[in-house]
């Protein structure tokens, strides 16, 4: 993923599954499109999951709060982000 949209929630009554539904649909509200990938602090899950149709990655460069949404692009074109 190149270019995607970075959200922070720190609302800790709220759980990581409503963070991230929050986050897509406002993505889709704003790029007619919806994410099939996001970057997440490893604090928040240490390991790779799909949610929703939405692949979970835990990444050390996420600060924790954020999450980075996007769509995911083949292994050719260059992600900034590490696999």
């Amino acid at each position: 993923m190149n270019i995607g949209m970075l959200w922070f929630d720190n609302d800790p009554k709220t759980d990581l599954g409503a963070k991230i539904s929050q986050a897509a649909s406002y993505y889709y509200k704003k790029y007619g499109q919806r994410p099939d990938l996001c970057f997440i602090h490893p604090s928040l899950f240490a390991q790779s999951v799909r949610s929703e149709g939405i692949e979970i990655r835990p990444n050390q460069a996420i600060l924790p709060h954020h999450l980075w949404l996007g769509i995911h692009e083949s292994v050719n074109a260059g992600s900034l982000m590490p696999a």
